[in-house]
């Protein structure tokens, strides 16, 4: 378990098809990844009808665990991509985590740097 609050998590939510320039804009910015989930939307401008049966619009939505520096920089940088800034594309918001559980590898780095405890050994990953 590591105890790192200097994370936060980018949470974007963008139309379907769009979670890729996402990805490729944080990847460039300094981000070392993502994961993708599937949605749907609910809003108030979101009901559209053909043939009078609603049509829920599909969205894909992104999170993206940063360093806290890195925040700033990573969310311009999907804000770009994903042409947040016009009306209906999508939005994007930050969440700070205050803990994060399992071995995941932008920790690993910082765990090599440290001694291994005696009589506990190192698992591989």
């Amino acid at each position: 378990m590591s105890n790192n609050s200097d994370n936060e998590l980018i949470v974007t939510i963008v139309k379907r098809g769009w979670s890729e320039p996402v990805i490729t804009a944080a990847r460039g910015a300094g981000a070392e990844g993502g994961t993708i989930l599937l949605g749907r939307g609910t809003g108030i401008h979101e009901m559209k009808t053909l043939l009078g049966i609603a049509i829920e619009p599909e969205k894909e939505i992104v999170l993206t665990v940063v360093a806290a520096y890195q925040t700033d920089v990573v969310l311009d940088a999907i804000v770009a991509a994903a042409e947040l800034d016009r009306p209906g594309m999508g939005l994007a918001f930050v969440i700070p985590i205050r803990r994060i559980a399992g071995r995941v590898h932008m920790f690993l780095k910082d765990e090599a740097e440290e001694p291994e405890g005696p009589g506990v050994p190192r698992s591989p990953i």
